[in-house]
């Protein structure tokens, strides 16, 4: 009998934002002047923070950080595709996604502060705690998503990890048991190029990370991470097709990690000089910022006022971050279970 070909894989990079500003008008998602405004501000809150942020530490007053510098509209663009409802699982370096989902800036500092209280998440967001174990928090999406199809619910659930992260156990697992099960989940992969110091090509042979979907039964697709329209309009896409029952999908934002791995990493002795300077023009701000001026959306008053609100919200954040009343230690206690155990009570007692 002669050979069969059962599937071939086939896998679809999407672009609509080039590194002059220009976009395909066919491929142009359904944003307003007023939605790109908003993406706008968001990219300039997340980019200013993240250099606060990175400051702080230099001097001593937070802990180790995970900077975003380059991955900005990977983050921001899938976050603003979902709604409010809906339910996020980040990593360590989604600062971007919780700013753009109105997380406290405050708390955001408290955490890469020691406090815990930080990722005591606002009732009103439905954000998942921050994971630091590579991989892990995928399931955690998964189990969210298989709940929500279970009681007829209509959200969906977003997860974010590295290319690192796709080298996981978990990930497999994870992507197994959306793919058989149809869940109305979206897998976000930042290929951001290294997992720490370890190169993309030294993690896989796979030609794209995208094409990993293939094997799970369902659709994957590369879009230009610094492309916050390509991005926007891919996570909408595949959060509507979630939202129908269609099933998930997993989308590889092709980018690049533009600073350390974390403020405790130092990239120069894993990379070149040259690899650096080529993605810095690839900056997905500055990309979309000729976009918007093209638009004639970005005016110099406007831009003048975007950087005194956002000064001003990054200046209000650090003071609230730094004056807070220090923690009960007994805490630690009082929100492990539900109700105090026997043992915790005695506890309480010597406290």
């Amino acid at each position: 009998m002669p050979e069969k070909i059962i599937e071939s894989c086939s896998v679809t990079r999407l672009d609509i934002l080039n590194e002059k500003g220009e976009a395909d008008q066919a491929l142009m998602p359904s944003l307003t002047d007023d939605h790109l405004r908003e993406l706008y501000e968001m990219f300039i809150l997340a980019r200013t923070f993240d250099h606060r942020a990175l400051n702080l530490q230099r001097e001593g007053r937070i802990g180790t950080y995970a900077p975003i510098l380059g991955q900005e509209a990977s983050q921001i663009g899938t976050a603003y595709a979902l709604d409010k409802t809906d339910w996020i699982f980040p990593s360590f370096r989604e600062n971007g996604v919780l700013v753009a989902r109105g997380y406290p800036l405050y708390m955001i500092l408290q955490y890469w502060g020691g406090d815990e209280r930080g990722i005591k998440v606002p009732d009103h967001l439905n954000i998942f705690t921050i994971s630091i174990p590579v991989g892990t928090h995928v399931l955690h999406a998964v189990g969210s998503a298989m709940a929500a199809k279970y009681r007829g619910e209509k959200t969906v659930s977003m997860v974010y990890f590295g290319d690192g992260g796709t080298s996981e156990g978990d990930f497999h697992e994870g992507m197994n048991f959306a793919g058989t099960f149809k869940l109305p989940v979206v897998f976000i992969c930042q290929n951001n190029q290294w997992a720490i110091s370890v190169p993309r090509e030294r993690q896989t042979a796979s030609k794209t990370l995208a094409q990993k979907a293939v094997a799970y039964g369902f659709e994957g697709i590369q879009v230009d991470g610094n492309d916050i329209l390509a991005v926007y309009s891919a996570a909408k896409a595949a959060v509507e097709k979630a939202r129908r029952g269609e099933g998930p999908t997993l989308i590889e934002c092709f980018t690049y990690r533009m600073t350390d791995h974390t403020t405790a990493d130092d990239a120069s002795r894993y990379r070149t000089k040259e690899q650096v300077a080529a993605w810095e023009a690839k900056d997905p701000l500055l990309r979309f910022r000729l976009f918007m001026e093209q638009r004639g959306l970005l005016t110099e008053a406007f831009q003048k006022e975007v950087d005194a609100v956002t000064k001003q919200k990054v200046d209000e954040a650090e003071k609230m971050a730094e004056s807070a009343a220090h923690a009960d230690p007994s805490d630690m206690i009082t929100y492990t279970y539900a109700s105090l155990t026997p043992r915790q009570t005695k506890q309480m007692r010597d406290f």
